[in-house]
């Protein structure tokens, strides 16, 4: 019997129960494919990391990410939460105020940053890759069934639409926060004309109202191919999510082509959580992507696997 020890933190937040949980374990080297999936699919938490070491030696670790169902390529909240595991326990050796960390994923190497303020991780922020903007959804009314919300709630003013950073999501535009709050996923609806497509499996919905004044976007994103009903944090989405305001003139052009967003999201689960969303845009062209936040270490423990 393997003992596999592992730490519990809430990410995207600064209070236990909020956020995104994650378990990240310390030591997955001796792991394969299968039982890393059991793994995450046994604990039913949005994502579960593995810790590896990496395959380049100039690298500081391998990650492997896993929903209850797939593996991932790339992610944000496992990375960032892995990050700040890794310091908080002090796995790897951190500078005063900021450390640099390469972390290998299955789309590649991502750059990462710890921020320490004293003893205390204050942020966590990874680069994502340059966003790649896809098709523009034309069903509206396909749209509105699938939130189960009239097709009058929907924000015209901009396109339904698909961008990635190394995963795809189907931005919906909503005009109000009572329409995000009016949100009924239908499975029937996403089952027979999206779950086949994996450029629009992903639905995050959101709207320029917000429950807290300094955000900038109120969101919710609903994974079933990815077995999340609904994700109380998106990392993943967003660096997409913050490329889709600025290329569709959603927030205001700034002159020195730098934006900072803040992404609410988790309200409806009881989860709140924020996401800082850095996007450097200059000369029509994307320069840098960059999501950030924090996390609070709430558990650890071990599991016994055969």
């Amino acid at each position: 019997m393997q003992t596999l020890k592992y730490t519990l933190v809430d990410v995207f937040t600064t209070q236990s129960f909020g956020g995104n949980p994650l378990a990240v374990f310390h030591d997955g080297s001796g792991l394969d494919s299968k039982t890393m999936q059991q793994i995450a699919n046994e604990l039913n938490l949005s994502e579960t990391a593995f810790i590896c070491p990496p395959k380049r030696q100039q690298n500081q670790i391998s990650l492997r990410i896993f929903t209850p169902q797939v593996e991932l390529p790339i992610a944000g909240h496992p990375t960032i939460g892995t990050a700040f595991v890794m310091a908080y326990l002090k796995m790897l050796p951190s500078q005063d105020k900021l450390t640099k960390w390469t972390i290998e994923e299955g789309l590649g190497d991502i750059a990462v940053t710890v921020y320490k303020d004293g003893e205390k991780i204050s942020k966590v922020e990874m680069i994502q890759p340059l966003p790649i903007f896809g098709e523009t959804l034309t069903g509206q009314a396909l749209v509105a069934d699938l939130l189960s919300l009239p097709k009058s709630e929907l924000d015209t003013r901009f396109p339904i639409q698909t961008v990635s950073s190394g995963l795809p999501f189907l931005f919906v535009p909503l005009r109000s926060l009572a329409a995000m709050r009016e949100i009924n996923f239908r499975m029937d609806v996403w089952e027979r004309h999206f779950s086949g497509d994996r450029d629009r499996q992903h639905i995050f919905a959101f709207t320029t109202e917000t429950e807290h004044e300094e955000s900038t976007v109120h969101c919710r994103m609903f994974a079933p191919a990815m077995g999340i009903p609904e994700d109380p944090a998106t990392g993943a989405a967003g660096g997409p999510l913050g490329a889709f305001l600025v290329e569709h003139g959603v927030i205001k052009n700034r002159e020195d082509g730098s934006y900072s967003i803040l992404s609410e999201q988790g309200i409806e689960m009881g989860r709140p959580s924020f996401i800082d969303i850095s996007i450097t845009k200059k000369k029509q062209k994307y320069e840098e992507v960059k999501i950030g936040g924090t996390a609070i270490v709430i558990g650890q423990g071990e599991l016994y696997v055969p």
